[in-house]
């Protein structure tokens, strides 16, 4: 065999082993980069659902939990607060709550699975500021005389009723936004699975 012939074999087997080696080391950068890449155990925990425990809340009372990073009302509504949401019909840009702003089964006149119990994201719809709640009625709410209690958004003006659906004539444009919810007892709420999910898991 002649020297050209050993220096070509010679020659193809280090290309082989050099692009061998070179492969393993690009498989093993690869691994820890794609591993960057997926979501870590605190970002897969802020999209976790949450359970909320509403055994103590009170008849007019709410409390805020926080979900994906946003605050949660959870309100517990009289039946003064549930009786004053027919009287606003006419004062309302999105009564029936034809815009996509609550899962199907809250698209009711109370916005929510039972009547008494609202959940909704406590984010105004115009520039995501922060309403606060104004459950005194009338002038004593410092909205106006004929305030029958819901939010107000104090960076605009938008108002919402009880069951979180916007006033006409404000910068808000839609109603407070819903989210996925459901019963996993009689006082537990799951924030962030619906019912149907739910139940498959059951």
């Amino acid at each position: 065999m002649s020297n050209a012939s050993l220096d070509d074999g010679r020659r193809r087997f280090l290309t082989v082993v050099t692009s061998g080696v070179g492969l393993v080391g690009c498989a093993a950068l690869a691994v820890p980069f794609v591993s960057s890449m997926a979501p870590s155990a605190r970002a897969k925990a802020a999209g976790a659902p949450v359970e909320v425990d509403i055994s103590q809340l009170e008849l007019g009372q709410m409390l805020t939990i926080e979900w994906r990073g946003k605050p949660v009302w959870i309100v517990n509504r009289t039946a003064d607060m549930l009786q004053g949401l027919d009287d606003l019909v006419d004062e309302l840009s999105d009564p029936t709550s034809e815009q996509p702003q609550q899962p199907v089964y809250a698209t009711n006149e109370y916005r929510s699975i039972r009547p008494e119990i609202l959940v909704v994201v406590g984010i105004c719809t115009h520039l995501g500021c922060a309403p606060t709640k104004k459950f005194e009625l009338g002038a004593a709410s410092g909205v106006s005389k004929d305030w029958k209690g819901g939010f107000y958004c104090p960076c605009h003006g938008s108002l919402f009723d009880l069951a979180g659906r916007v006033y006409r004539n404000v910068p808000a444009p839609t109603n407070l936004e819903v989210p996925p919810y459901s019963y996993i007892g009689e006082n537990q709420i799951l924030v962030g699975v619906d019912p149907q999910e739910e139940s498959k898991d059951v």
